[in-house]
């Protein structure tokens, strides 16, 4: 590894000249370099695990006239929401903690009641594009790891829209220090997860390292408001009505996929496609859940937990397709909403460190 792939860490052109999303062309850039042309067929590679190094997250701390790179990367998934970053040699930029990932594309829909706005409302459906990763080097079931799926919901339906959009995000999480869970339908993702530090075992440091970075750049760096898809279509002087928290599960009806140590991008893959079959035969879906009722007990401590009550199912992702691919792992990028002291008040929002 060389400076120039982590050149790009912080604000660059990509971010400051992003006017806007188009469905068709994210989707097709994610799909363009896949690892496997094919996944399963007959001479393809497995799946690189891509390694996550103290070194790398601490590149620039103490480095006089340098940045430190994961500082820099914090600070800038909240000011930027480009969506590709392409950087100046078409090589995107190095993801310092989830580098190993699966890009799925599918459908946003909100099926029940709720007294939420915008595509948190019954009816809602709109394009998504999202990335299931781990943190931070494995990514085998039967070992500790941190399942994480990102995500931006499109207003639209159209896959081939030709106007610029601007999406809303979300960002979830199973333990940030690690879990044990060894399928993805037992994981549970949500957007203010826990934290057990100790699991993290030999990237115990990494993580400190990791905490410290997102506590200088954001208020709140363990919980992910989801304001920004309460917002998303809401007419103009109609009041945000956010939910709290966001949690995603997989649906009963998922069939497990079998494999001892299986890597989770082969199940995933498996969960749509055949071996051997570039055409989908299935699709993952999965719960859609809000409450507004939670509390945090441990703050701030090694062992940081959270205990909800009322979790209710208000709507499903579905997943109709997905890739693992260079362009995945080194181009695509989300956007971290600001945390405001109100999530329903777009005044109270911390401008950042």
């Amino acid at each position: 590894m060389n400076n120039d792939e982590l050149a790009i860490e912080g604000l660059s052109d990509d971010d400051r000249n992003f006017a806007g999303s188009r469905f068709a062309e994210v989707r097709d850039a994610i799909f363009a370099n896949p690892y496997q042309k094919i996944w399963g067929a007959p001479g393809e590679p497995p799946f690189e695990r891509f390694p996550v190094t103290f070194g790398t997250v601490m590149r620039g701390l103490l480095a006089r006239g340098k940045p430190w790179v994961l500082l820099a990367a914090a600070r800038r998934t909240l000011a930027s929401k480009a969506d590709l970053r392409w950087g100046r040699d078409g090589k995107g930029y190095r993801r310092l903690l989830h580098a190993n990932a699966i890009c799925l594309t599918g459908m946003w829909e909100i099926t029940e009641e709720t007294p939420y706005s915008g595509y948190f409302r019954k009816g809602s459906r709109g394009l998504v594009i999202a990335r299931y990763s781990t943190c931070c080097t494995e990514t085998r079931r039967g070992h500790t790891r941190s399942p994480s799926l990102v995500g931006r919901v499109y207003p639209t339906t159209d896959p081939e829209h030709t106007e610029r959009l601007q999406p809303a995000g979300f960002i979830t999480q199973q333990d940030i220090g690690g879990v044990d869970t060894d399928t993805i339908n037992e994981a549970v993702l949500r957007n203010a997860p826990n934290t057990t530090v100790f699991r993290r075992g030999l990237g115990f440091p990494t993580l400190l390292a990791s905490g410290v970075a997102f506590k200088r750049a954001e208020t709140e760096p363990t919980i992910r408001q989801v304001y920004e898809i309460a917002e998303l279509g809401l007419p103009a002087g109609e009041p945000t009505r956010s939910p709290a928290y966001l949690q995603f599960t997989v649906i009963p009806e998922q069939p497990v996929i079998p494999g001892e140590a299986l890597d989770f991008r082969d199940e995933i893959m498996a969960q749509i496609y055949d071996r051997g079959d570039p055409l989908p035969k299935r699709t993952l879906t999965f719960r859609i859940e809000t409450t507004d009722e939670g509390k945090t007990l441990g703050k701030g401590s090694l062992k940081e937990r959270r205990e909800f009550n009322n979790w209710r199912t208000v709507g499903k992702l579905t997943f109709n397709a997905a890739v693992a691919s260079y362009n995945g792992d080194h181009v695509l990028h989300f956007h971290h909403p600001r945390w405001r002291e109100d999530r329903n008040d777009p005044t109270t929002v911390h401008e950042g460190k």
